[in-house]
């Protein structure tokens, strides 16, 4: 019989969290772009970092952190448009693959383990 694994018994890179947060906002207007660069500062204040436009990261130490960013987010959503939240783990996000044109790049550097904010 397989024992369930508590979250102190997981490995670190099944631990810590990686939130992507994706959104397609719309611009036409004054009003608009103010909610969406109103948005995007709220994710940088909260520690995202920009991956790709409209696509933010940010780390997390554990399941519940991610959630509690993700609503923090959630309640500084803009009036219109499309925002989504992945949480994913640490082991997934480092299997990203990424290419710049034909040749592929590195990822993005793992943070360490202990982090301030």
């Amino acid at each position: 019989m397989a024992r369930k694994l508590r979250a102190p018994d997981l490995p670190w890179g099944w631990r810590s969290m990686w939130v992507i947060a994706m959104f397609d906002l719309p611009t036409d207007t004054p009003a608009a772009r103010k909610a969406y660069a109103r948005f995007r500062k709220n994710l940088l204040e909260d520690g995202f970092t920009m991956m790709q436009y409209s696509i933010y990261t940010r780390h997390c130490a554990s399941m519940e952190n991610a959630d509690a960013h993700i609503a923090r987010m959630g309640q500084k959503l803009p009036p219109a448009g499309e925002v989504r939240f992945l949480a994913i783990t640490d082991r997934q996000f480092a299997r990203i693959k990424v290419f710049w044109g034909k040749k592929r790049q590195k990822g993005a550097p793992a943070p360490s383990q202990m982090e301030l904010f």
